[in-house]
């Protein structure tokens, strides 16, 4: 077990999972920095005031993704990271950038994948009909939303809910989730190997699902 796992955590927004993150009971992590590509992040103030150091790095410098996700890499590996967390990073970063940091980096998407990768989802889901709709952590790899899912949860779609209502619901679980992925990461129990994902040092098969 790592006592103290070291995290950076990526945001574009209003950093609700960052603060799930920060609210979580004896999570055994140490958030070493919240970096964000805007400068208006909200999330980037709930860091400040837990005393957490931030860094805004606006992509609108950078002449190209390369060169931005290069920038970013070198600024995220100054704070020696075990984990990078994806909270809300509204950016698709490069094939480069994502190898770097294989096995060592998480993001949640708000959609039971591989069902509606990309953006849109509760939107999606609802113009399906689905039945069922909710969130996934998994580990990143080089194609969108397509890593390896550790754990999701589902919400019942409702004959009267909108975006904003299904979106909501959604995000409550997000905030159950995120923290138990980061707990089983930090705890040791969680890894990324060649073959897919080890939990307590066996296969895992199928995401768990709480």
């Amino acid at each position: 077990m790592t006592p103290d796992c070291a995290l950076v955590v990526l945001i574009s927004g209003a950093g609700t999972n960052l603060q799930a993150l920060m609210d979580a009971d004896d999570l055994p992590v140490n958030i070493k920095a919240v970096i964000s590509n805007r400068a208006d992040a909200g999330g980037l103030e709930r860091a400040r005031r837990a005393g957490i150091p931030t860094r805004v790095l606006p992509h609108q410098d950078f002449e190209s993704r390369e060169a931005y996700d290069s920038a970013l890499a070198e600024l995220i590996d100054a704070y020696r990271p075990d984990l990078v967390v994806l909270a809300g990073f509204m950016r698709i970063l490069s094939d480069r950038f994502v190898e770097h940091y294989t096995g060592r980096m998480l993001n949640i998407h708000p959609s039971l994948l591989p069902a509606f990768r990309g953006l849109h989802t509760h939107r999606r889901a609802l113009e399906a009909g689905c039945a069922e709709h909710g969130c996934s952590v998994h580990f990143v790899t080089p194609d969108l939303d397509a890593g390896p899912v550790i754990v999701q949860a589902r919400v019942a779609v409702s004959r009267d809910d909108s975006e904003t209502t299904l979106a909501a619901r959604v995000q409550q679980q997000e905030h159950r989730i995120y923290p138990l992925a980061v707990r089983w990461f930090a705890e040791g129990r969680l890894r990324l190997c060649e073959n897919g994902i080890l939990m307590d040092g066996k296969p895992m098969t199928q995401p768990v699902v709480v």
